[in-house]
């Protein structure tokens, strides 16, 4: 399988009915899920969960890309040591990589965040690009609070944003742009929906200003949610008419799609609240809007894992399940009762 232009991966990335994988989580991370169910962290305990998940027989009918953590990039699989880019590629799933190196705190700020990773980015892509990664994926932290976001902040990350992504464009792959505003707190549906505007808005302005090409480029924002501490919590018709609206007034239509990040939703709520945007925007929608899941398409498999190789096949029947349920809510064909 070859992707041969930008604007041809993005689409491929976005297409109705897949979505993206996102199994990049760092070695900490990884260890918080690995300790939730009594596996001890090594690189070999690692690999076979990552095997696992992508050698579920039919999942590339649902998953469309892998986010793979620079760890996982160099490794194999583990029945027959193929490269795992190799091994996606002729699935006819696109391999990708994380390259940002976290979030550290903003100098003059009172605990926001900025996202490293700028320095030796363009020697990276060109080692990744080789490597056989087609698209990449960079993500800026936005917190909500009662004197945040500065707009110091927002600035600083959209222009960190739109860097990545142009350096990423000159070497081949094609960026996900991820600002994320956690939605950890008390506030409301429409504080986010504030919020939410102002940073999308700032980030398409930087990458505007810096020449990226919006056909060749991934958009993965949050959900317009009500803070998770939020005394009401929004309806998933109030969550999805309100992002839906921000992202008509944000998001040009060159933008070949929207894969959204779950951000601690649970596994039900993340696949309802796509579904009732897709039924919202139906046939005429501007983008396809699709998923780029982490814990909302793993968190199934690995408590059914549970690091033995006995239960994989149970995993992989869970991981599916998931995948499949979240395709259909691309078409907006998703019900509860399929759960």
């Amino acid at each position: 399988m070859s992707w041969n232009s930008l604007p041809e991966i993005a689409n491929a990335m976005v297409e109705k009915g897949r979505g993206i994988l996102a199994a990049d989580e760092s070695t900490p991370t990884c260890t918080k899920r690995f300790d939730s169910i009594g596996v001890e962290s090594t690189e070999a305990n690692r690999n076979a969960y990552r095997d696992m998940l992508f050698s579920t027989p039919g999942m590339e009918e649902f998953i469309s890309g892998v986010i793979l953590f620079d760890e996982t990039l160099h490794q194999s699989t583990v029945k027959d040591k193929t490269p795992y880019p190799a091994y996606l590629t002729k699935l006819g799933v696109i391999p990708g990589i994380k390259v940002d190196k976290g979030a550290h705190p903003l100098p003059g700020s009172d605990g926001e965040k900025i996202t490293e990773g700028l320095d030796g980015l363009d020697a990276r892509l060109k080692e990744y690009f080789n490597l056989g990664a087609r698209f990449s994926k960079w993500r800026a932290v936005i917190t909500i609070g009662e004197s945040f976001p500065s707009s110091t902040c927002v600035t600083a990350n959209a222009h960190a944003l739109a860097r990545y992504a142009a350096l990423c464009q000159e070497n081949g792959l094609v960026p996900i742009v991820e600002p994320e505003i956690l939605m950890d707190g008390s506030h409301t549906i429409e504080d986010s929906f504030v919020i939410t505007e102002e940073v999308l808005h700032s980030t398409f302005y930087e990458l505007y200003g810096q020449d990226v090409l919006l056909e060749g480029m991934v958009l993965k924002p949050n959900m317009v949610l009500s803070g998770y501490e939020c005394s009401e919590k929004a309806s998933v018709e109030d969550v999805a008419e309100l992002t839906v609206t921000v992202l008509k007034r944000c998001v040009p239509s060159a933008v070949p799609g929207i894969a959204f990040l779950s951000g601690g939703q649970s596994d039900e709520d993340a696949t309802a609240h796509l579904n009732a945007m897709n039924q919202i925007l139906g046939e005429n929608s501007p983008w396809n809007l699709t998923y780029s899941y982490g814990r909302a398409l793993q968190a199934p498999a690995l408590k059914a894992w549970g690091g033995k190789e006995e239960q994989v096949s149970v995993a992989q029947d869970a991981f599916y399940k998931r995948a499949k349920l979240n395709s259909l809510a691309t078409k907006g064909e998703y019900s509860s009762e399929m759960e």
